[in-house]
């Protein structure tokens, strides 16, 4: 674990993701927090500067949004902080030559508890909402390209993901994904 006065980082048991929890500065009128520091994040795995910030909001408890990712030479690391509500964010290492292969890991991400996953490049990323009013912040270190995008099914067997909630939405287009077989090579990173 790296600490310093505005970041905790630790290491998951999936090489190369993290979770960082923000040390917030709080006085009487509220607080202060650093969502992000390219210095102190290098020890959290990401070497790349950031190129992108997304938001996202999901109205209802329950939904499913994912698992996305995207290929090279567009691949991306992530990190992914919820600034409003609560969800329960996951990522799957993809890549191919990794030693935790199709192993998820998921965590909860809220307002309250000031977490965020750094997910590396060669993972897909998806989150369930866990209470309505969700709103998530994403710095990515590569831009958006569509053709470069890829998906996996967020309700695949082969990578058993236990939401913790009955799923209630997701997209028409999360919705089919088609399922892996054993014989899934994985992403190239």
């Amino acid at each position: 674990m790296e600490n310093s006065s505005r970041f905790e980082i630790m290491q998951t048991p999936l090489s190369g993701l993290s979770v960082v929890t923000r040390m917030p500065r709080t006085d009487d009128r509220g607080f202060f927090e650093r969502l992000y520091c390219e210095e102190e994040f290098l020890h959290s795995g990401m070497t790349k500067p950031i190129k992108q910030i997304n938001r996202s909001f999901t109205k209802n408890i329950g939904a499913v949004r994912g698992m996305h990712f995207q290929h090279e030479p567009f691949a991306e690391c992530k990190v992914v902080s919820c600034i409003s509500g609560s969800v329960f964010d996951v990522a799957i290492d993809l890549r191919r030559t990794s030693a935790t292969f199709l192993q998820w890991f998921g965590v909860e991400l809220s307002s309250e508890n000031n977490k965020c996953l750094v997910i590396p490049e060669g993972f897909a990323h998806g989150f369930q909402t866990t209470s309505n009013d969700c709103e998530l912040v994403y710095l990515h270190t590569e831009k958006y390209n569509s053709e470069a995008e890829g998906a996996v099914s967020a309700l695949d067997p082969l990578f058993g993901i236990t939401w913790p909630l009955e799923i209630t939405d997701m997209s028409e287009r999360d919705m089919n994904h088609p399922f892996n077989t054993s014989e899934f090579g994985g992403i190239r990173t």
